[in-house]
């Protein structure tokens, strides 16, 4: 499967995210990763991609912090993704794709389900598997290290399917599913540091997540 993938922001580094989804090169996908999306991302480039995975924040990438998103400028906001979305395609939004705060960018939080509040210092965070569905399936409860996210404005459609628990930041929305017309919109919070994307349950929680965005297609 052809998978685009979106990193790079201020507090996000590209390696990362291109260190964590490796597994899904080595299983035989074939991963694009976009750094830059205002000056590359059209709806015509999305549109060559069963799922986009989108794991950048709202800076233009790790040395640029000036906003993603520019009316005028950017050829796929979120207007555009939500179209994208719409006509069939899959979005999977991990961590720093959760980062925007609706103040910011209301049409993104919007389109994405929730709205960023904030997380505190990383911390143990227990990974909690509330619901039965194609994206939680095989997936045990875990712990890991992690920055533990915090959301509002979550999305009246939005069907639950995970919560993270910390002493620090108590129990919080961990991951869900909706369905935006003839697409599917998957949402997990975890992932700030390599050795999250490098948990075998996290991995799996992954791969799930983007075969169901995909219409269940492996």
């Amino acid at each position: 499967m052809k998978i685009l993938i979106l990193c790079d922001d201020k507090w996000h580094p590209a390696e990362v995210v291109e260190r964590g989804l490796a597994f899904l090169a080595e299983e035989g996908h074939a991963l694009d990763f976009v750094r830059d999306a205002k000056d590359i991302l059209t709806p015509a480039f999305l549109g060559r991609y069963p799922v986009v995975i989108n794991a950048k924040g709202n800076a233009l990438t790790g040395a640029n912090d000036a906003p993603w998103f520019e009316e005028g400028v950017t050829e796929a906001g979120p207007e555009e993704l939500r179209e994208y979305v719409e006509a069939g395609g899959g979005f999977l939004s991990l961590h720093a794709g959760n980062s925007f705060k609706a103040e910011e960018n209301k049409a993104y939080t919007d389109f994405v389900g929730n709205s960023f509040v904030k997380h505190p210092p990383r911390c143990t965070v227990r990974v909690t598997v509330d619901r039965t569905h194609p994206v939680t399936e095989g997936v045990h409860d875990f712990e890991i290290r992690d920055e533990h996210y915090e959301l509002e404005h979550l999305a009246a459609d939005i069907l639950p399917l995970l919560s993270t628990v910390s002493e620090s930041g108590g129990k919080q929305m961990g991951g869900y599913v909706r369905s935006i017309g003839k697409g599917r919109l998957c949402v997990l919070t975890p992932g700030h540091i390599l050795s999250v994307w490098e948990n075998e349950e996290y991995r799996k929680l992954v791969r799930n997540a983007v075969f169901w965005c995909a219409g269940g297609v492996k």
